[in-house]
């Protein structure tokens, strides 16, 4: 069984800041897998945190694709994750308010999500903030604390 966060750790967690190594984008590790490919970075946030952030797109369909922000609990060997951005390509229902779409999307992790037995981050609002992978990954790093290198901040919004 993993772990579950109450909604202050969640938050808490996507508080901390992630200071990114000054090569992170070339530091994202490339893997091929069964029909899409995957890039990873590890990140110790301030507080200690051991987070990863995973890069995932259909090798077919470019809007098939997730960002994702985990955490690896020290007493689990599952992620726990903490937001995901995914793209316009497959249709979402948010069970518990009922209420479904078909547009892209950002994930969050709830404790009433997690008490209702379902994925940590089944919630899910639509947005129009990115519209591919590497806008939904630039949106990510904005959302969540990320510290850009040399005190570039803001860098990642000015390129988009």
């Amino acid at each position: 069984m993993g772990v579950t966060y109450s909604d202050q750790d969640i938050a808490q967690f996507l508080s901390e800041p992630k200071a990114l190594p000054p090569d992170y984008r070339s530091r994202l590790k490339l893997r091929h897998k069964k029909g899409h490919s995957e890039h990873e970075l590890s990140i110790v946030g301030a507080n200690g945190s051991h987070l990863r952030v995973i890069v995932r797109q259909s090798s077919i369909n470019a809007l098939d694709f997730s960002v994702i922000l985990a955490v690896w609990p020290p007493t689990s060997t599952r992620p726990f994750r903490l937001r995901r951005h995914n793209g316009r390509s497959h249709e979402h229902t948010n069970t518990i308010e009922g209420i479904t779409f078909y547009d892209f999307h950002i994930h969050e992790a709830t404790q009433r999500y997690q008490e209702l037995g379902v994925r940590e981050d089944w919630y899910a609002e639509p947005t129009s903030r990115f519209a591919s992978v590497w806008d939904a990954f630039d949106c990510l790093l904005a959302d969540c604390s990320f510290v850009e290198p040399n005190g570039l901040q803001g860098r990642l919004l000015e390129e988009a």
